[in-house]
């Protein structure tokens, strides 16, 4: 198993580079495309041949049809029943859904929590795993991501395509457009910012726009809320903060006198009770504008359920082989990790947080009526979920919300790449777009939990024309945890 090393700049534990196969695998293709020996490599050319498939846009499955790829792009696609293209490898996809790679909005490339070392491949392959070929980073440590940004690029490692946000944390208007300079001139292809003030961040989003780099807005209980976000032209608003806040019947939540914001139990107990103090008047205005606006939201709804069921949280099957000992520590309720908030959580918490994501839902259902943008993004790392099941989890939630399968994989794949202004590149299945697919074995519109990478149902992610096998990704991912539950080596040093 290749590893990258805590350092994650160390080339000497890379994956090695993607190999190319060149005509002399043509009279073995069909046999060896069926098999994991294509783990990690992109072919020179690859048909998928007899596949059902889900174009991306809200466009109904059709098919049988046949797609070639050569090298990292899409080529033609054409009905099974036409003479199939040449092809160096071939893969049988009949009974198969292919649909495009899924783009996480919300991502954190982590290589440790609360000071406990994580190797960051935990992250990496449960995303390919999950079928998530495109990650939204919004604040990890940026030099280091920034690495493995170009390792995926060249195919050194087992990656998803990275799109960097760093940390927005200027605190003057000067020291804003500073700070939006230095992040272009570093490589950032966008910035992820909160808790701001108005001027701070109406500084920053001007100097954003003169330098093309697009915002994600993750308000908390700041001055700002997505009034400001229309105002500015945010890219997305992360989360849902920010949105009732600006519909408020008075200025203000209903705060108890003892409310600490700085106390996670305060900050995410009253979180529980905000939606239900919205203005349903006032709220539809701001929808309205944010629609205007072009302001997309990228909801994360799976990253607050444990707020409403938290013994469901705590016990997702996947813990048993997956849990990796820094995220186990890290989710144990305790006040100075951020999220791990759940001392003396209540019955009254979690029927409060039903109620909130019951009015949630709704806005959500209202922002798309009018025209909203909606993508999808997990926050994994935090509240009991893990990379990759996250996002999985949150397709699921949006279908609860009330959208049809088509729209939530629209949410999760055309508009993700929309979002990321890269739909003439990624998110659909067409020709010329960028090979990112994943072939299941089975139909996710009847069922989303078949792209958990514990069903084994998801048989290939294709990113960038490089073909991951996720049953061995996970595989690798359980011996990355397996190896950190035995601890540090205890052999006598030589």
């Amino acid at each position: 198993m290749w590893l990258v090393d805590r350092s994650w700049g160390n080339q000497s534990c890379r994956q090695p580079p993607f190999r190319r196969l060149g005509p002399g695998l043509l009279a073995a293709a069909t046999l060896l495309a069926q098999a994991p020996d294509l783990h990690t490599k992109r072919p020179a050319s690859l048909l998928i041949r007899n596949a059902m498939v889900v174009e991306g846009p809200g466009t109904p499955a059709s098919g049988p049809r046949d797609i070639l790829i050569e090298n990292n792009r899409i080529a033609r696609i054409v009905p099974s029943s036409a003479r199939p293209p040449q092809a160096a490898s071939t893969i049988d996809a009949a009974g198969k859904y292919v649909l495009p790679g899924l783009v996480n909005l919300h991502g954190h490339i982590q290589d440790e929590r609360g000071g406990v070392p994580m190797d960051v491949n935990f992250c990496l392959k449960l995303w390919l795993a999950s079928g998530i070929t495109t990650v939204r980073d919004v604040g990890s440590a940026f030099e280091k991501s920034k690495t493995l940004r170009r390792q995926s690029i060249d195919g050194h490692i087992a990656a998803p395509r990275l799109f960097l946000y760093p940390f927005f944390n200027a605190r003057t208007p000067a020291g804003a457009v500073q700070q939006v300079r230095d992040f272009k001139q570093m490589g950032a292809d966008g910035i992820k910012h909160l808790g701001a003030y108005r001027d701070v961040m109406e500084a920053m989003r001007a100097e954003a726009a003169k330098l093309g780099l697009r915002t994600a807005h993750h308000a908390g209980v700041e001055e700002t809320n997505a009034w400001d976000d229309v105002r500015l032209g945010t890219t997305t608003i992360e989360h849902w903060y920010g949105i009732p806040d600006a519909a408020l019947a008075g200025e203000v939540q209903n705060f108890p006198p003892s409310f600490n914001y700085q106390n996670e139990l305060d900050r995410f107990r009253y979180a529980g009770r905000l939606w239900r103090e919205a203005n349903p008047k006032k709220l539809s205005q701001v929808l309205e504008a944010m629609v205007k606006a072009n302001v997309a939201w990228d909801p994360t709804l799976n990253i607050y359920e444990a707020s409403r069921d938290l013994q469901r949280a705590q016990n997702h099957p996947w813990f048993a082989d997956l849990l990796h000992p820094a995220l186990d520590q890290f989710f144990k309720p305790n006040l100075s990790s951020h999220g791990s908030f759940f001392i003396n959580w209540t019955t009254a918490d979690e029927i409060y947080w039903r109620e909130n994501y019951r009015i949630w839902m709704a806005a959500l259902r209202e922002f798309s009526q009018l025209g909203g943008l909606i993508g999808t993004g997990e926050d994994a790392g935090f509240i009991y979920q893990i990379q990759g099941f996250g996002l999985i989890r949150e397709l699921e939630l949006h279908q609860e919300a009330g959208f049809h399968p088509l729209t939530v994989l629209k949410h999760a794949t055309y508009n993700g790449a929309r979002i990321l202004g890269k739909e003439n590149e990624i998110g659909r299945i067409r020709e010329g777009w960028l090979a990112d697919l994943i072939i299941v074995n089975g139909n996710p519109l009847e069922n989303f939990k078949l792209l958990y990478p514990t069903s084994g149902a998801i048989e290939w992610t294709i990113k960038d024309g490089i073909l991951y096998h996720p049953p061995t990704l996970l595989q690798d991912v359980k011996q990355i945890v397996a190896k950190a539950r035995k601890g540090p080596s205890r052999e006598p040093k030589p």
